[in-house]
């Protein structure tokens, strides 16, 4: 298949990310835009593991309110003030925001549970698991420990505008897009009632 300049942006249009790079993925999937996508993808979580040592020294504040009775606050951190005041950075952050104040989180990421919490609930998933294989044991308790930290983790969770990806997934996707380490910071969530 011919790898148009329309092909391309179309690719861009869906994930954002540069001509170059998509036009590289486009290659790479033989014009399958949906190959190109899970390239894309791979490729996002790749960068952001190369990007993480680096030194997050500006970042923006993201905000959302919900009909005056729901809001939230999200600290959206990366590596310089270039990035940090670039539109769809500042964008970024508030649809984080929007995600905090709708599905309230506890955690930011898996490292952040205490382990006093993680420890209950493993005591409670091990007397599910109890009377499965031995050997299918851990696997199952772990895949219940994930399904149920799921929605109290942000990383963790779907993007509320696209099932499809998760926080993390989107998070690295902005790394690759904007070429710095990002990182959420902290969040809080108020609500009236």
């Amino acid at each position: 298949m011919e790898i148009t300049t329309n092909i391309i942006k179309q690719l861009r249009d869906k994930t954002g990310i540069s001509v170059m790079q998509c036009r590289k993925a486009l290659e790479e999937a033989g014009g399958d835009i949906a190959q190109a996508e899970v390239i894309l993808r791979k490729r996002s979580s790749e960068a952001a593991e190369k990007k993480a040592d680096r030194a997050l020294k500006a970042g923006t504040i993201g905000s959302y309110v919900h009909e005056g009775a729901i809001g939230a606050m999200l600290a959206l951190s990366c590596e310089t003030d270039f990035v940090a005041k670039n539109p769809e950075f500042v964008a970024l952050a508030r649809e984080l925001a929007m995600q905090v104040a709708a599905t309230d989180p506890r955690y930011a990421s898996v490292a952040e549970i205490p382990s006093e919490v993680r420890d209950a609930a493993i005591s409670v998933f091990e007397k599910e698991v109890a009377d499965k294989p031995a050997d299918m044991q851990a696997k199952i308790l772990e895949g219940k420990l994930m399904s149920y930290f799921r929605d109290q983790v942000l990383l963790e969770q779907p993007f509320i505008k696209d099932e499809g990806k998760t926080i993390q997934s989107l998070l690295n996707e902005a790394t690759q897009k904007f070429g710095e380490r990002i990182e959420v910071g902290r969040f809080a969530r108020l609500s009236v009632r």
